[in-house]
Order: C-alpha cells, then sequence, then structure tokens
C-alpha cells in the first residue's frame, strides 16, 4: 500500500468542543491514521495530520468538511494567522516510496469532490496546480477571506472547481501536493511587531533571505510577545538550524532575544540530524514530535 500523509489546516484554533468534533470525524474514518492535532488560539488555527491510502484519505477529507463547515463561520472569525477557507488549505504529502504523481491525483479528485459535495471554491496549488501563477500558496491567500469576493471577480481567479464567487460562510480551499514541510515558529521576548515583521522580511526568500523559507511577523496577543512563523519547504536545502540561526542573529542586531520556538505538527527525523532541539529552544519537545515514530506506532 501506498501510504501519504495529509495535513489540513483548519480555521479553528480556540473551541476545544470544534476542534474535537472535527478530528474526531477524521480519526473515525475506516484506514485513516490520525497522527497529530495542533491548535494555537492566537492563530486560531488547527493542523490536523493523517496518513493512510488514497482513498482512505478522500473518504476523510470530506467527512473533515462535513464536520468542519457547520461549525466555522469566517464571517465572524478573527485570528493572527491568514486563511481565506473555513478548511484553508489541504497538502497531499507522499511518504516513503510513494510518488508524487499519486499525491497530484488525488488532490485533483478531493478538489472535485470537495467543490461538487460543499460548493466551495478550490483552487490547486504546488505540484497540483494546472495554471503555474497558482504554485505558491501565499498567492492563492492574497487578500484572505475579507478580499476574496472581489478577488473571484476577475477571470484570473475563476477556481479551479466549484462556483466563481466565495461560499459565504466557509470561503474557499487550497488543495495541493507537496513534500514534506516543517511549519516551525520562533517567539521573541518582545511585544515589537515590527521586530518580527522586519525579521521575517530578512529571512523570507520571497524578500531575498534563506532558499525555501516563507515567514511572517505575527504578534501573539494572549502572551504579549511577537513570533516569527516559518514554513520551510525544502528542509534539506535550507536547514531548520539554519533558519533558527538566521533569526536568532536578525534579533539579537535588534537587541531583542529569542524565547523559545514550536514545531506545528510533526517533523521527520531528518530534519533534526545536525542540530538539537535544545539548540533550537524547542519548546515540548518530545520523540512524539518525530513524524517517523508516530507512523511507527500506527505500524505504517
Amino acid at each position: 500500500m501506498n501510504v501519504i500523509e495529509c495535513v489540513p489546516n483548519v480555521s479553528e484554533g480556540r473551541s476545544g468542543a470544534h476542534v474535537d468534533a472535527i478530528a474526531g470525524a477524521v480519526a473515525s474514518t475506516p484506514g485513516v491514521h490520525l497522527l497529530d492535532r495542533s491548535s494555537d488560539v492566537a492563530h486560531n488555527r488547527s493542523v490536523l495530520t493523517f496518513a493512510g491510502d488514497a482513498g482512505s484519505l478522500l473518504a476523510a477529507v470530506l467527512a473533515l468538511f462535513r464536520a468542519a463547515l457547520p461549525l466555522i463561520d469566517l464571517g465572524l472569525q478573527r485570528g493572527e494567522h491568514p486563511r481565506m477557507g473555513a478548511v484553508d488549505v489541504v497538502p497531499f504529502v507522499p511518504l516513503a516510496s510513494t510518488p508524487m504523481a499519486e499525491c497530484v491525483a488525488l488532490a485533483r479528485e478531493a478538489g472535485a469532490a470537495i467543490a461538487a459535495t460543499f460548493d466551495v471554491p478550490v483552487y490547486l496549488y504546488e505540484e497540483a496546480a494546472v495554471v503555474p501563477e497558482r504554485r505558491r500558496l501565499e498567492w492563492i491567500r492574497r487578500g484572505e477571506f475579507e478580499g476574496l469576493a472581489s478577488k473571484m471577480m476577475s477571470r484570473e481567479w475563476t477556481p479551479d472547481f466549484g462556483p466563481a464567487a466565495p461560499h459565504p460562510t466557509a470561503g474557499a480551499t487550497a488543495v495541493g501536493a507537496r513534500q514534506a514541510l516543517i511549519a516551525f515558529n520562533v517567539n521573541l521576548r518582545s511585544s515589537q511587531l515590527d521586530v518580527a515583521k522586519a525579521i521575517a522580511r530578512r529571512v523570507r526568500e520571497s524578500s531575498g533571505g534563506l532558499p525555501y523559507v516563507k515567514a511572517l511577523g505575527l504578534p501573539l496577543r494572549n502572551r504579549d510577545v511577537v513570533q516569527v512563523s516559518m514554513n520551510l519547504t525544502n528542509y534539506e536545502a535550507t536547514p531548520i538550524e539554519r533558519a533558527f540561526d538566521a533569526v536568532a542573529a536578525c534579533a539579537r542586531e535588534g537587541g531583542v532575544d529569542v524565547l523559545e520556538s514550536e514545531l506545528i505538527g510533526l517533523i521527520p527525523a531528518a530534519a533534526l540530524a545536525n542540530t538539537t532541539p535544545e539548540h533550537l529552544k524547542l519548546r515540548d519537545f518530545s520523540i512524539d514530535c518525530i513524524l517517523e515514530e508516530r507512523l511507527r506506532r500506527r505500524g505504517l
């Protein structure tokens, strides 16, 4: 059996009951192994990680939408993380010897099924993209839910599947296929948002920083600190320690200390081969954070 990982991001991180219901819908799908769930109150966002074969994952994604859409209204939802959908993004990731082509096919099948079943517009991204300009998720999500209706009035933003206008409460969803990504946040011992934003600009690839690094500066108002929130899309080309060290160096230049770092979801073991959790100041790290350990426990 070819095993695929799915890591959907849902725009709800504050109601434990809602996240329980959404995660429960996934976990109860036959053939699917729920590996991890992570919620962030400031971001108001949750990340689920589950694995299985293509058919089981398709059923789980539809179950996730069925559970999430009645619980999330983006007209009311507020959080620090950019979002355009109640179920904001659904990436499929090949594990072991699974070919990327299988994930691409699954993403396109899932996108069509989501649009047909729930009347939610779907954009395909990364390896599944059919419009080259839509490969980058941040480009699709620009303008967020609030700007989506006007954006979709342009023929340039006709979705790959579904209606040519946002769902009134669920917005639109990006569905894609990609390699493993590390969601990695560095929290600073500061409440100065301009400092975090300046560091994010310096380290992200789009501003001339580190290759394969996406970064935003965000406030964590519930903790009175700021965060450099990063996605490392190729941890072999830009290792996690290099990204951390770059943020720490920029912070020192600004007279700010690193408080801690955190992982959102799981991390491949190879990504930590040349560093330690202590060096990265990782909060709440244990062997349970390793993707391969979770897969081993599920017999995958």
